[in-house]
């Protein structure tokens, strides 16, 4: 298939023993995956977005979610008990929601920091697929359908794309999607990410880092569920949030956090050198 690039088990046997070399010989359909039927029966995808005082970008999040091309959305926003306006701005779309038959649910309440909010609004959802959008990003208006259609297709459990990556001075550039022999985030861009529920219920985000997310994709890579990567542009990433965070102490403690998450799913004291080259080169698009 043009622009796809398929893996079932990245890095070792999968369920069905099927290696990485050998998937790459199979037809789609057949070995498991995730089988979304069309028409009336289309799935259900829960998108989620958590906020915590959003209140300046939260409007363009949501917009995206409700002018998605797709149908069969439910929206759920978790708060972690914001104190500007973003509760207003949350709330200022929900005729519009309804409008559309969209179900939109906004939950605010103590949390135990992002990646808690997430797990959350997952437990709250009813979703045969779970995507997340970050407060500050956005998804481009055919990003859910294209999702679905592509794990059709693919009759994968996990899929990623292509992103825009957008920097502060409004400037932007693409980083596509790629999936590698070797696990490493640098083709891995999550705000695309859309991945069976099954997933998510069987690895709940950690609540140990930043890169709770990174892990989570490293678990499905080892566990034999099949992934596969579009090369569309489905998302927009805005680079200032904390994993963009300029200094030298903040650079430091993403790479050695990174580091973490791959020894701790087992892979090589190596990737301490990939690590050490994706900071440095976060410095470097900064500043060109």
């Amino acid at each position: 298939m043009r622009n796809t690039e398929i893996l079932n088990g990245a890095d070792e046997k999968s369920a069905n023993g099927i290696s990485e070399r050998e998937a790459g010989d199979l037809e789609v359909a057949g070995h498991g995956g995730f089988q979304v039927s069309v028409g009336d029966s289309q799935p259900l995808v829960s998108v989620t977005t958590v906020t915590c005082n959003s209140g300046k970008t939260l409007s363009r999040t949501i917009e995206s979610v409700l002018n998605q091309t797709y149908d069969k959305i439910e929206y759920l926003i978790i708060d972690g008990l914001s104190g500007d306006n973003t509760l207003e701005i949350a709330e200022s779309y929900r005729e519009k929601f309804a409008a559309k038959g969209i179900a939109y649910t906004i939950v605010s309440e103590a949390d135990n920091g992002m990646y808690d909010a997430i797990n959350k609004g997952i437990r709250l959802s009813h979703g045969a697929v779970i995507g997340n959008i970050n407060s500050d990003d956005w998804y481009e208006p055919q990003a859910v359908e294209r999702a679905v259609r592509f794990m059709e297709q693919t009759g994968c459990d996990y899929m990623y794309a292509d992103l825009r990556m957008v920097k502060t001075d409004g400037t932007s550039f693409l980083k596509a999607a790629k999936l590698q022999k070797l696990a490493t985030s640098r083709g891995w861009n999550h705000p695309t990410q859309f991945a069976r529920r099954e997933l998510h219920l069987k690895y709940p985000y950690k609540l140990e880092s930043l890169h709770d997310d990174f892990d989570f994709f490293l678990k499905v890579r080892k566990s034999g569920f099949r992934i596969a990567v579009l090369n569309e542009t489905l998302a927009n990433f805005t680079m200032e949030g904390i994993s963009h965070e300029r200094n030298l102490r903040a650079a430091i403690a993403r790479g050695k956090c990174r580091y973490r998450i791959y020894r701790n799913n087992g892979y090589s004291r190596w990737y301490l050198l990939e690590c050490i080259l994706i900071e440095g080169a976060k410095f470097v698009l900064h500043f060109v």
